[in-house]
């Protein structure tokens, strides 16, 4: 029997050497695992170990190799010091430890916990260890968000990272001072503004200076910054431009909560309304007094331009420049709509840009698809071929699947509150234990209960749909013959778009169409 051994720790360990280093607490782990597997005399295919790494992190790298190992059996044996080493999560208890290794032919023991595949008559303590991890997992999440929502409103800083102007306060946690250096450029980019100057020329400013953007500046200085998930991150651009003039930090307020978890199982974060967020005056030393400040937001008021909340322009995110890469910006002269390389704009040397009218871009688009369905597709032959209402069929079928997951696990929950209600009355189970945990099961009965009914009226709309006609005809015209383009059209059809620069000489401006299919 070959034996795949994983460890995890997940906090710090203060007494590696190196980084490098494994920490003493996976070199127990690793002792105490290997000593027994020596004992059952199984052999061992690889040792997989992840450092710094919480339970409730489906990102571990190690854990995620020994799940792919485990599906091409490369070893028969899991072994960990405890099932909480494995995932404190109680729904990947369920998908690997019970659903996917019994279905490669896995076994997963774990030597503390006594948890044992090969051993039915532990599954019930396995499924409770996993509860009691997730009620873990959500409890420290709450405790964590409890302290620092305290912190918040108190006014003190929590960020990983210092705003650009300030820097951490060695001899007060929470505090910001000022950092004078980045403070200068500030102020010039306030004072800029009051003074007429738009922000994509006080970013092209900034740039011919040579002054690094807020990121570079903090590598520079050995400062703790986020990294940039774009070449060039060295410029200034005008949405760092943009968010610098709005951000109340500069006048002495702490605004934190900008931005919320999703949920304690991912580290996603999503935007929050501003009504939530947490605002604190006069917690730090102000870096631009309130008379430039008004005068600045008078500015941007006076600027703003009104536009329709909630629509999409016909290319947005989808056309990119052609020299460097990044999505071009929509820019207006009259009633005429361009887009246009915001790089080029930033910093001449940068990229030479690309450019082109919306109308123009459209009509290109148009003549190209025009010219493929003609070229490509017999009309009578694909609408005779084309399954009847091919997108609600598959939709149906989607929604099928779910359903049948849905009773599936409903079933299980059934099931599992007969059984526990019959250890309770042999007195397997405490009626404490009974209590907390039918609790939860009955809970998770009535949200898919709930989840069914909404699945099977979807069903049924679906159906309506289905029985409404036969729309092959109108759906393939829809395609094949365009006049214009709608967001729609843009979004199923088409990656994205590099558009260059017009050819000297001409009106001819070269694209590249990257289609979804």
């Amino acid at each position: 029997m070959k034996a795949a051994i994983y460890c995890r720790l997940s906090e710090e360990d203060r007494n590696k050497q190196n980084e490098t280093d494994d920490s003493g607490s996976i070199k127990n782990q690793k002792a105490m695992l290997v000593g027994y597997a020596m004992e059952k005399g199984w052999e061992i295919y690889n040792i997989y170990s992840d450092d710094d790494y919480t339970g409730a992190d489906r990102r571990r790298p190690e854990f995620n190799r020994l799940l792919n190992d485990a599906e091409q059996h490369k070893f028969d044996i899991v072994l960990c010091k405890t099932q909480s080493r494995f995932t404190r999560e109680l729904e990947l208890v369920e998908k690997y430890i019970h659903g996917l290794f019994p279905f490669w032919g896995i076994r997963f023991v774990s030597i503390v916990d006594n948890a044992d595949t090969a051993n039915k008559g532990n599954k019930k303590s396995r499924q409770i260890n996993g509860l009691v991890n997730e009620w873990y997992l959500e409890d420290m999440s709450d405790n964590i968000k409890s302290v620092l929502t305290n912190r918040r409103q108190n006014g003190f800083h929590i960020g990983a990272f210092a705003l650009y102007g300030y820097k951490k306060d060695p001899d007060q946690k929470g505090h910001l001072i000022i950092d004078e250096e980045a403070a200068a450029v500030v102020r010039e980019v306030f004072t800029l503004y009051a003074q007429g100057y738009g922000k994509t020329a006080i970013a092209r400013m900034l740039n011919d200076r040579g002054i690094p953007n807020p990121t570079e500046y903090k590598r520079l200085h050995g400062l703790r910054y986020q990294q940039p998930k774009t070449k060039n991150s060295t410029l200034w651009k005008y949405f760092a431009i943009s968010d610098m003039l709005t951000n109340e930090m500069y006048i002495g307020n702490m605004v934190q909560g900008k931005y919320g978890s999703v949920s304690y199982k991912t580290k996603e974060n999503k935007p929050r309304p501003k009504e939530l967020w947490y605002r604190v005056e006069g917690t730090h030393e102000p870096i631009i007094d309130m008379d430039l400040w008004n005068r600045v937001q008078r500015l941007i008021a006076e600027k703003a331009k009104p536009f329709n909340v909630g629509t999409v322009g016909l290319f947005a995110r989808k056309a990119r420049c052609a020299y460097c890469g990044y999505v071009m910006r929509s820019s207006k002269k009259g009633e005429e709509r361009y887009l246009k390389c915001p790089e080029h704009h930033v910093s001449k040397d940068s990229c030479i840009g690309s450019f082109i009218s919306v109308d123009k871009l459209e009509r290109m688009v148009i003549d190209e698809i025009n010219r493929l369905s003609a070229e490509y597709l017999d009309k009578d032959e694909l609408a005779q071929k084309a399954e009847f209402c091919n997108s609600l069929s598959e939709q149906r079928q989607s929604l099928l699947t779910e359903l049948a997951a849905y009773e599936k696990k409903l079933a299980e929950y059934a099931k599992g509150l007969r059984e526990l209600y019959m250890d309770k009355v042999s007195g397997v189970v405490s009626a404490d234990d009974f209590a907390i945990l039918s609790k939860d099961m009955t809970a998770q009965k009535e949200r898919l209960e709930k989840a069914i009914a909404c699945t099977k009226n979807e069903i049924s709309a679906v159906d309506g749909k289905i029985k409404a006609g036969d729309n092959r005809r109108e759906l393939i015209e829809q395609y094949t013959n365009l006049t214009r383009l709608s967001r729609d059209i843009v979004e199923v059809m088409i990656d994205y778009i590099s558009v260059g620069r017009r050819i000297p000489g001409t009106r001819d401006v070269p694209i590249e169409i990257h289609w979804n299919f």
